[in-house]
């Protein structure tokens, strides 16, 4: 039995892992440490394990053998390098850091440590991910030029229960978060952006202030490529009814999946005359594991969740990238992250 301590209840899916962790059949929660003591001793106290004021504490346990980690994204580092340092294996929300020079320095400690590190990346498991994969692995888009990712939700808009919308407020502390719509909803868009493409030379991002927070509401990040390909990320706080969406371009065909009819369409001129003169309808297969189980999975197998851990480093890149190019309002070239 895995014997989980929960670090934090701030951000909105912390109920989510600790339902993942309780349901697992080989972890357990043992212990909450909370930044803010009240909301943390109301956590622990619900699943009636013991509450720690302080996290040097909670983390000299020797009972405890690994962490979830959902703090404020400007807590990453310090929490995640300290709980390396401990030796307990680390689940933990998107992005990493803020910054790729923090995320570099958890990475130093968790590798310094040999501890187990996996990041919620949720999409890259599900059927659709896994369908597009295929369909670009087949070559049936040729040379691919252009990937566009969007997605929103109304979270800022105003509704009969609250002025502020349904978001948290807390989420739009730019302290606390690293930005806004761009970070928390965009990172998702993001990372599959770079699944599908690669790695950029540079990002050009544009943020919007709709509601007027002191972070961004709706935001679009430009990826360009060397080859000439680009990829638009797209991402926002005020959008009722915008649908998860995919596309995918090339020189010999195109993709498109959305979740308004959770359908994924396919038009390539690989297939011959016939299969150029028509959308189908490919199948999407089954999901695999959640980031969760696979972070159990690799602390009882003595496995590294690299994939991850690569997807999840360049997702800081591009987003600190996108925050440094909406400030100063030019290109930010990747090669110029302080590292």
């Amino acid at each position: 039995m895995i014997r989980v301590a929960m670090l934090s209840f701030w951000h909105v899916h912390a109920a989510d892992y600790a339902k993942q962790a309780t349901e697992h059949p080989d972890t357990e929660i043992v212990a909450v440490w909370d930044e803010l003591p009240e909301r943390g001793r109301r956590e622990a106290e619900a699943r009636g394990v013991r509450f720690y004021d302080k996290l040097d504490e909670l983390l000299t346990q020797p009972d405890i053998d690994a962490v979830i980690v959902d703090t404020p994204t400007n807590l990453h580092r310090d929490v995640m390098v300290a709980a390396a340092q401990a030796g307990k294996h680390i689940f933990t929300e998107k992005v990493v850091a803020p910054t790729l020079k923090e995320s570099n320095e958890i990475m130093e400690a968790v590798r310094k440590a040999g501890v187990k590190l996996t990041v919620s990346l949720p999409r890259l498991n599900e059927g659709y991910t896994l369908a597009v994969q295929d369909v670009l692995s087949r070559g049936l888009l040729g040379e691919v030029t252009l990937v566009r990712t969007r997605l929103s939700h109304n979270g800022a808009i105003p509704n009969d229960q609250s002025a502020n919308g349904w978001l948290l407020a807390h989420f739009y502390n730019a302290g606390q978060c690293g930005g806004g719509a761009m970070i928390d909803l965009g990172c998702h868009p993001m990372y599959l952006a770079r699944l599908f493409l690669g790695m950029p030379e540079s990002v050009t991002a544009n943020y919007g202030f709709v509601t007027g927070r002191e972070v961004e509401d709706n935001a679009v990040s430009v990826l360009r490529y060397s080859s000439g390909a680009l990829a638009v990320v797209e991402a926002g706080f005020v959008n009722r009814h915008s649908p998860f969406v995919i596309e995918v371009h090339g020189t010999e065909g195109s993709l498109l999946y959305s979740t308004h009819d959770n359908r994924l369409l396919v038009r390539t001129a690989k297939g011959g005359a016939a299969s150029d003169e028509e959308w189908r309808v490919q199948e999407l297969p089954a999901g695999r594991p959640s980031a969760f189980h696979q972070w159990v999975t690799h602390i009882q197998q003595g496995t590294t969740a690299e994939e991850n851990i690569r997807l999840a480093l360049d997702l800081t890149r591009l987003m600190e990238a996108s925050n440094l190019s909406a400030r100063s309002g030019a290109a930010c070239r990747l090669s110029d992250l302080q590292s």
